[in-house]
């Protein structure tokens, strides 16, 4: 408690997120943390990953080498990244290389992600219980399966959606409200990015109002001032884009 709290980590937070943080050696806990420093990791940037991942804590750097590794040999992710790569997946340090990261870089390359290095925020998610189900949601809603492959495969970032919080709502009021073809999701999966609140909902409701129908990507990529600059545009010309 008192080393980690001398490298300011607060012990408390650390246990009550991760219980068996307790019951790991005073010794590997400090091989852990100088290993991770050493490896050019600032003290913050520390704190922050052991915040998001405390499993982290309870590894020893047995475990945690291989994984490094793994991301520069297998992953190919560039030597002067792996800090920028580990900071925005901090879970990653605490993911076996045999269970988790190299079948799920498997996956990903088998459907045609090839540049994985530039995705590597997916390789700690589980292919069984996240993945594949992503996908199976897809061929749910209408897409074929080679259509459902395609669409990940354009957009991964789809893979780290919520089925329940992100694709149902968005996609009733993709066809309900909007009353539009699959075909338009398959060509802009990058809708699913996109605030239903903040976004969608009022996009499409000034369309609505103007009697202008936009493509999804003029609809929704657009800046609030290009996008309202364009629908005054094709109001005055009285034709849809």
């Amino acid at each position: 408690m008192l080393y980690l709290e001398s490298v300011g980590i607060d012990f408390l937070s650390l246990i009550s997120a991760h219980p068996p943080v307790v019951s790991a050696s005073s010794a590997d806990v400090k091989s852990t943390v100088e290993f991770v420093t050493s490896m050019g990791f600032t003290a913050p940037e520390l704190r922050r990953i052991c915040g998001m991942c405390p499993q982290l804590l309870a590894s020893k750097v047995s475990d945690i080498v291989p994984v490094f590794t793994f991301l520069l040999r297998e992953a190919r992710v560039e030597g002067s990244d792996i800090r920028r790569v580990i900071n925005r997946r901090p879970r990653l340090l605490a993911s076996s290389v045999d269970r988790r990261l190299r079948p799920t870089l498997y996956f990903l390359q088998s459907i045609g992600i090839s540049e994985v290095n530039r995705h590597t925020s997916l390789l700690s998610c589980s292919v069984e219980e996240k993945l594949i189900p992503r996908i199976e949601y897809l061929e749910k809603i209408g897409f074929s399966r080679r259509d459902a492959v395609s669409m990940v495969r354009r957009f991964p970032q789809l893979f780290c959606y919520s089925i329940k919080g992100n694709f149902e709502p968005k996609f009733d009021y993709f066809v309900v409200e909007m009353g539009r073809e699959l075909k338009e999701l398959k060509e802009f999966p990058q809708y699913f990015s996109f605030s239903l609140e903040n976004r969608i909902k009022p996009r499409h409701q000034c369309c609505v109002e103007k009697g202008v129908c936009f493509p999804l990507p003029v609809m929704l990529k657009t800046n609030e001032a290009e996008f309202h600059d364009r629908l005054e545009f094709f109001c005055r010309l009285g034709t849809d884009f």
